[in-house]
């Protein structure tokens, strides 16, 4: 049985820990999609740090249809926030590369325009980038790499959905954003239309290894085994050439 209590206790530990060893001034900055990932990260580093610093930045690709629950969470937490429409530097490279861009490049563009952009903010804040993926969607590659992929921190990488979003309620947080299906803004669909599966059927997978569709779980192990690159740290070639300086 999930103890949320537990875990956001220990979750905010973390998180005060990190800060103390890798910016003990630093603020805490993220994006802020209105979802229920960016919501639990932001309230758990406004439990661990306080709420002037934390900073949350909206990025609406033009016209964004949710971005009110994006102001509901900045608002609830009191913490400070920007909005940096993305859309023109999403435009401007998509213009500039000489050749139509693939499918999927026009899709995973605008994530990665997003976070160079709260890296800016961070770097010119005193910031450290909060990453606000879950196990749930790392586990089959549900995320842009060096996209929302990215980040200095990671508080959720190791909690499900339903765990995150248990930790929601214990935090506090309104239910409209807890609840809300999820989305991934890039093409329209939610993320249960892209993956083919519901986010209940494949916590339950990654929990207890059992699932009842033979056919669903062999979708998520080829997912699983596809993505599996994306959650480990970037090849490198190995001359084997002695370092001497102290680590």
């Amino acid at each position: 049985m999930f103890d949320a209590v537990k875990a956001k206790d220990e979750c905010v530990k973390w998180i005060r820990d990190f800060f103390e060893e890798n910016g003990r001034d630093c603020n805490a900055v993220l994006g802020i999609s209105g979802g229920k990932d960016s919501s639990v990260a932001a309230a758990l580093c406004v439990s661990a740090l306080g709420k002037d610093r934390v900073i949350g930045v909206l990025m609406p690709n033009g016209e964004q249809a949710d971005i009110d629950m994006s102001h509901l969470l900045c608002e609830h937490l009191g913490i400070k926030n920007y909005t940096v429409n993305v859309k023109a530097a999403v435009d401007g490279v998509a213009d500039a590369v000489p050749f139509a861009l693939s499918d999927q490049s026009i899709i995973n563009l605008p994530p990665r325009i997003r976070m160079a952009t709260v890296y800016a903010v961070s770097q010119s804040m005193n910031g450290r980038v909060v990453n606000t993926c879950n196990l749930s969607e790392d586990w089959v590659g549900y995320s842009t790499r060096y996209g929302d992929a990215a980040g200095d921190f990671s508080p959720l990488s190791h909690l499900t959905v339903q765990e995150v979003k248990a930790i929601g309620r214990v935090l506090g947080l309104p239910d409209v954003l807890v609840d809300k299906p999820p989305i991934d803004g890039l093409c329209g669909k939610t993320d249960e239309d892209n993956l083919g599966f519901t986010y209940e059927v494949l916590d339950r997978y990654i929990r207890t290894g059992e699932i009842d569709n033979p056919a669903t779980k062999e979708l998520i192990d080829r997912k699983h085994r596809a993505n599996l690159f994306k959650l480990r740290l970037m090849p490198s070639f190995d001359p084997h050439i002695e370092v001497r300086a102290e680590e």
